[in-house]
C-alpha cells in the first residue's frame, strides 16, 4: 500500500500501485488514483479513481464524501448523480454488475 499523510490540494495527483491510503483530505481539483482500492481518512472533494488498471474488485472508502468524481475500473459517477443524503457522510463505493454502488458506512 502506498500511504500519504499530506492533503492533496487542487491540481495534485496522488498515485498508488496496489492500493492507496491518504491520511488527510483530497481537495477539489485534486485526484487520487490507484490500481487497487483507495482509503481516504479525511474529506474527498476531488476525484478518486480506483481499479485504474481494470481491477473490478477495487473499492473506495472515505470519511466525508463530496467527490467531484469517483470511478472504479472505468465506471464513474459525478457529484450530480449521487443522492444528496450521502453527501458529507462516510461511504464505501464498489462496482456491482457494472453499476457503481455508494453506501453510507455507520
Amino acid at each position: 500500500m502506498t500511504a500519504s499523510e499530506k492533503p492533496a490540494s487542487g491540481g495534485m495527483t496522488v498515485r498508488g500501485a496496489a492500493s492507496l491510503g491518504i491520511g488527510a483530505m483530497v481537495g477539489a481539483g485534486a485526484e487520487a488514483i490507484s490500481d487497487g482500492s483507495i482509503h481516504i481518512y479525511g474529506a474527498l472533494r476531488g476525484r478518486a479513481l480506483a481499479g485504474a488498471s481494470g481491477n473490478t474488485q477495487a473499492r473506495i472508502f472515505c470519511r466525508e464524501f463530496n467527490a467531484e468524481l469517483v470511478a472504479i475500473a472505468g465506471t464513474y459517477k459525478v457529484l450530480d448523480e449521487v443522492p444528496k443524503k450521502l453527501l458529507g457522510k462516510a461511504v464505501c463505493i464498489w462496482l456491482d454488475k457494472d453499476q457503481l454502488r455508494i453506501e453510507e458506512q455507520k
